[in-house]
């Protein structure tokens, strides 16, 4: 069976509905993007990555690049000297505002242009160049693939850069940058110029989402480090819009102008979005539409309290039946692991049974999401059965194990005993 969050994310992209707000057209060479491009991927702590839309298209990744930067600033300076030169203190002003702390000269935080500028600066190496290779050797390893510099954007960038030369050149006078001010936007330029996917945001996201660790255990980011990264972004990544962001969506984030949004849910998921038409404060429109709907739909509120074990599912076979035994407690993400299981099916009337015996609390997205499962197992021509006798499932009649027929979307079980299976897989 294919996954349901395929289906979904689809089904998201279909919600945005019109699209308001302008492209970026002060830097000319994103003025002349697609304005209809849109795309959503979310990828998950072990590697798996979902997408939807125009997934593959690539555009630059402007200041969504500020988190990973600043990440590498304290790795080669430590974060006691990076503190010194870049507050963390959200500003409540627009990503180029002029926003610095009058006693000591330090821009407010690293994820407006100013603090931005300076992080890029603590980057070890002799030059913008140097500094600009080890960045972008960073991000491809978070990422997954190597990622290169747009030349267009960055030439048409830079030369439209006089307000970052104006806050770097500022940033020299109050004693915040060592370097040539020339230099340091030249390199934050080619920084924001790398060019990236829905797909790599989302992977880059889930390396924060998972404590600075890559899928296949690569420990990229210090632990510490990614902790000061998100913390940062949770009150600054959104700009003056950030506390309406918490409340509303409560996923710490970061945008970009041309029109890339990403996500962090620590211990879940890291999500992205793409669609070039942003809104006043310089976030994607619809960007921001598809989190405020994940997060009303998969419950993703980073304040939303839970009472989550570490679950596991695994897929034991007995007496010719597929038993995909599950235990600990539901919520989205342990979902969609079960759900993936459930994808490694083939099509056929093989029985298999769902075993939720060592299951004792599901949420309603998690619920839904494992009927939705069991649905499309029948649909592949399985006769399914459940062992549910803690009713996690909530209403439906499953504490025995039932038949799951193709109305079952509609709460349609037919009941039929089928829980000898799975009593005599767990011994």
């Amino acid at each position: 069976m294919q996954t349901p969050m395929i289906d979904y994310l689809n089904v998201l992209l279909d919600s945005c509905g019109e699209d308001a707000g302008e492209i970026a057209s002060y830097i000319p060479e994103l003025a002349n993007a697609d304005p209809d491009r849109l795309a959503v991927a979310v990828a998950t702590l072990d590697g798996e990555v979902y997408v939807a839309g125009d997934a593959d298209v690539e555009f630059t990744i402007q200041s969504i690049s500020k988190p990973f930067t600043y990440a590498l600033a304290i790795a080669d300076q430590g974060l006691d000297a990076v503190l010194q030169r870049i507050d963390v203190e959200p500003s409540g002003d627009a990503f180029n505002e002029i926003s610095l702390e009058p006693e000591t000269g330090r821009p407010r935080n690293p994820m407006i242009n100013a603090g931005a500028i300076a992080a890029h600066a603590l980057v070890g190496g002799d030059d913008a160049e140097q500094r600009v290779e080890r960045i972008v050797e960073l991000y491809s390893r978070l990422a997954g693939r190597e990622l290169s510099v747009s030349e267009d954007v960055f030439e048409s960038e830079l030369a439209s850069a006089d307000r970052n030369m104006a806050l770097a050149y500022m940033l020299r006078t109050v004693g915040t940058l060592d370097v040539d001010p020339a230099d340091a936007v030249r390199g934050y330029t080619r920084q924001c110029s790398v060019s990236v996917t829905v797909r790599d945001l989302a992977r880059m996201a889930s390396v924060l989402a998972a404590g600075g660790r890559t899928p296949d255990g690569e420990q990229v980011i210090d632990p510490v480090t990614n902790r000061q990264v998100l913390s940062v972004m949770t009150t600054c990544g959104m700009y003056d819009s950030a506390g309406d962001w918490l409340t509303s969506v409560g996923i710490p984030a970061k945008s970009g102008v041309a029109g890339g949004l990403m996500g962090v849910l620590p211990g879940q998921v890291g999500i992205a979005a793409f669609s070039p038409r942003l809104d006043p404060h310089g976030n994607s429109t619809r960007g921001v539409r598809m989190f405020e709907r994940m997060n009303h739909d998969l419950g993703l509120h980073l304040m939303t309290s839970t009472d989550s074990s570490r679950s596991v599912s695994r897929r034991v076979e007995h007496d010719g039946a597929a038993v995909h035994e599950i235990a600990g407690d539901l919520h989205f993400m342990e979902a969609e692991r079960v759900l993936r299981g459930f994808t490694e099916e083939p099509a056929g009337d093989g029985p298999v049974v769902v075993d939720l015996d060592r299951v004792q609390r599901a949420n309603s997205i998690a619920r839904r999401m494992l009927l939705e499962g069991v649905r499309r197992l029948h649909l592949d021509g399985h006769d399914v059965r459940i062992v549910d006798p803690w009713g996690v499932l909530g209403s439906a009649e499953t504490g025995s194990g039932e038949l799951v027929h193709g109305e079952h979307a509609h709460g349609g079980f037919v009941p039929a005993a089928f829980s000898d299976v799975a009593s005599a897989v767990r011994g």
